[in-house]
């Protein structure tokens, strides 16, 4: 298992039960205890876990949005579950295009249970996911942030439009009454390039997405085929969304946690 899986499968752990000891970390996601040690160690530096004697237990307060690798840890049940349901929109040798947000990447380990996919991404962290299964998988070129593992700017744009899918899924920083948004001018660029190359969108969005504010528009909510969210919206939320004809899928089924 890939230490970023485990260390996502120890915080989400501690995250529903508070504590958990070595052992019974080991045995479940099947690594000695000195390799969950050196996760817990590295969890606890990073302020996600505190160690405490034969384990560890929850932090105070789990990080949001300082930086990519803290968003991986931030509302994981959640975008499970989100992953989980919009892989259900998908069949065997679809096409599209995906984004490199935090939820994407639970989404693309879901997906790799399908076959012949043809998927276009900037995302870096998706391909040990996707590389399976008879799945051709295209990177695209350009400038490489290595903090959240993708390529942004004016190269990676240009080389997404040699590709039409029928399908793009994004991560977004908001959903608002009118649009969605997000917070990063290159990643919002870059949302709006794949949008223009696909005919069908697909946003992830937890509840906590919903009128968040946000500066950098993606796209009109009318241009949103399907949002894939955790919770109901409330009534005037529900409301623009019926109104922008926009399909909500609120998932209900929990996988299982380790």
């Amino acid at each position: 298992m890939h230490p970023r899986d485990r260390h996502t499968r120890i915080v989400e752990y501690l995250d529903r039960h508070g504590s958990v000891s070595v052992e019974v970390l080991a045995e479940a996601l099947g690594s000695s205890r000195e390799t969950i040690r050196r996760d817990l160690a590295v969890l606890d530096d990073r302020g996600l876990v505190r160690k405490i004697h034969g384990g560890a237990r929850r932090a105070a307060q789990i990080p949001e949005e300082a930086s990519f690798d803290n968003r991986m840890f931030a509302n994981v049940p959640e975008k499970r579950r989100i992953a989980q349901a919009a892989a259900r929109l998908f069949v065997n040798g679809d096409a599209l295009f995906l984004d490199a947000g935090s939820t994407s990447m639970f989404f693309a380990e879901r997906l790799a249970a399908l076959s012949n996919l043809t998927v276009i991404t900037n995302a870096a962290g998706a391909l040990r996911h996707l590389g399976g299964g008879g799945n051709r998988v295209f990177l695209l070129g350009g400038e490489y942030e290595a903090a959240a593992q993708e390529t942004l700017g004016a190269i990676t744009e240009a080389d997404l439009r040699r590709y039409r899918p029928e399908h793009v899924v994004l991560t977004v920083g908001a959903v608002q009454e009118d649009a969605v948004l997000d917070f990063d001018l290159r990643e919002a660029s870059l949302s709006r390039a794949m949008i223009a190359q696909a005919r069908k969108v697909t946003v992830l969005a937890d509840h906590a997405k919903f009128r968040r504010p946000a500066v950098f528009a993606i796209a009109d909510l009318a241009r949103v085929d399907r949002l894939v969210t955790d919770r109901a919206p409330d009534p005037a939320m529900a409301r623009a969304l019926a109104n922008a004809s926009v399909q909500v899928i609120v998932a209900q089924d929990d996988p299982p946690l380790l």
